[in-house]
């Protein structure tokens, strides 16, 4: 069937499926380095105890039927092993069945990661990441030219999570209307960048040209997407450039970055594509699945024509379909959790308190916010939600106490800084909320901070791990 394929875009699946790639291994390296001490045998939510009341069919994954901390160490380390393999041009080397299994070997992998991370795998990035991991198995490799019908279901995709999110914005918090919001935003985000600061203490009136050029970009631009070229290109390389813009402001994992990917496969590259027909079996794969694919849309469809519409929610355990959306509400105030730990007899209030540092969440006022995305500190994120409330972190944040206590090591390493040398923990642990603020210009250039914080309140009261022994 001639309609079948589109050889004009043999170039962009492939910088599609190149680019893909990379965030998969950033993923899976994201994992394999953090999951001990968050989803591990004595991590702060762990996965044998997730699994005990989980039922298979909720959250297929294969650590419901073994888990060890060394089998998802080897199945991270395996999902980087591909995913490099994937960048470095392996599928092209395969026959056209053998990349398609080469491609589903990472979703699964991923799929059963996300289906036991509980509250560290909540994002919306993870199941997009899978979405769209699910319909590049479909894609093919060099034998054949890219399907039409897939390249639709990655702007159909694509549509989905731009236009989502432009109407979460629309229908939730007041300020998107008003396009007030970033005056708050650069500051309230979860995570801050290094550029964030000056972000924030851009003029009031281009914070007005930011959020009307993301209704723009994210209300009407999508459309384009399915108009024919070069219009649909114009469509993307817009897309590309608020995401990049987003990039510059703030740390947000690869959700800024997978977008981007998405947007790579609309574009039409000049080439000189290799021609070969497809064949009968693979032209019935992807058929009936992207057949599958269209009749499961009709659920994130009914979500974004609804008045309830909800943010990044999975419809079904395989994550093949999904919604999406970001910043339905932005907080006016930022509120942070400190960890402090002593090693004091008796926990006084002047007592020798040191903080302990975390990567990329706000602590010191003088430490200046890194970059990290698309590396993704789940710990630092869900410590923003903690501060939100702290029913964020009931599950786990009188474990992490725990660990600290306990001088962990896999935990620690979650940290940029313990106070306390190897060894020798603390006796006692607290943690106390503070509001925290940018500084002005003026106080930047007399602190050298870029924060400015005030004490709140008690957050988690002095605590020592039970029957610990005294020491002298």
């Amino acid at each position: 069937m001639e309609w079948f394929t589109a050889p004009d875009y043999w170039l962009a699946r492939l910088v599609f499926q190149r680019a893909l790639a990379v965030v998969y291994l950033v993923a899976f390296l994201t994992a394999a380095l953090q999951f001990r001490a968050l989803l591990g045998e004595r991590g702060l939510t762990p996965v044998p105890r997730f699994v005990e009341r989980v039922p298979f069919w909720r959250a297929p994954s294969l650590f419901q039927w073994r888990y060890s901390d060394r089998l998802f160490a080897g199945c991270a380390w395996a999902g980087c092993a591909v995913s490099a393999a994937l960048v470095a041009g392996l599928d092209s080397l395969l026959p056209l069945w053998g990349a398609m299994l080469l491609w589903l070997v990472p979703w699964a992998l991923y799929l059963s990661i996300v289906n036991v991370g509980q509250t560290w795998y909540s994002f919306g990035w993870e199941s997009l990441l899978l979405e769209t991991g699910f319909v590049a198995v479909l894609l093919g490799n060099d034998e054949v030219a890219p399907p039409v019908v897939v390249l639709f279901l990655l702007r159909w995709l694509l549509f989905r999570v731009e236009f989502g999110a432009g109407l979460i914005k629309m229908r939730g918090d007041a300020c998107w209307r008003k396009l007030t919001c970033l005056d708050h935003h650069h500051e309230t985000q979860p995570m801050p960048g290094p550029l964030s600061w000056f972000f924030h203490h851009l003029p009031r009136p281009l914070h007005r040209v930011e959020v009307a050029a993301n209704h723009v970009t994210q209300l009407v631009v999508p459309f384009l997407l399915f108009t024919p070229q070069p219009v649909a290109t114009v469509a993307a390389a817009l897309m590309i450039a608020t995401q990049l813009w987003l990039v510059l402001s703030g740390n947000f994992s690869w959700l800024n970055w997978i977008t981007v990917v998405l947007a790579l496969s609309v574009v039409r590259y000049p080439a000189d594509p290799p021609s070969a027909a497809a064949p009968l079996w693979y032209e019935a794969v992807v058929l009936a699945v992207a057949a599958l694919l269209l009749f499961l849309s009709h659920r994130p469809v009914r979500n974004m024509v609804s008045r309830r519409q909800v943010m990044n929610r999975s419809f079904d355990s395989l994550h093949l379909v999904n919604t999406y959306g970001a910043f339905g509400s932005v907080s006016r105030i930022r509120h942070e959790v400190v960890v402090e730990g002593t090693a004091d007899e008796a926990p006084r209030e002047d007592g020798d308190w040191r903080e302990y540092e975390f990567k990329g969440k706000p602590g010191d006022p003088r430490r200046w916010p890194r970059q990290f995305a698309p590396y993704h500190l789940r710990l630092d994120w869900m410590m923003w939600f903690a501060a939100l409330s702290p029913a964020y972190a009931g599950p786990w944040f009188a474990t992490f106490a725990e660990r600290l206590l306990e001088d962990d090591r896999a935990t620690l390493r979650l940290l940029r800084r313990s106070p306390f040398p190897p060894g020798a923990p603390p006796r006692f642990v607290r943690a106390r909320l503070f509001r925290y603020r940018y500084t002005t210009w003026r106080e930047l250039r007399e602190t050298g901070a870029c924060w400015e914080r005030t004490y709140v309140r008690e957050y988690l009261p002095p605590t020592r791990l039970a029957g610990a022994p005294e020491r002298s």
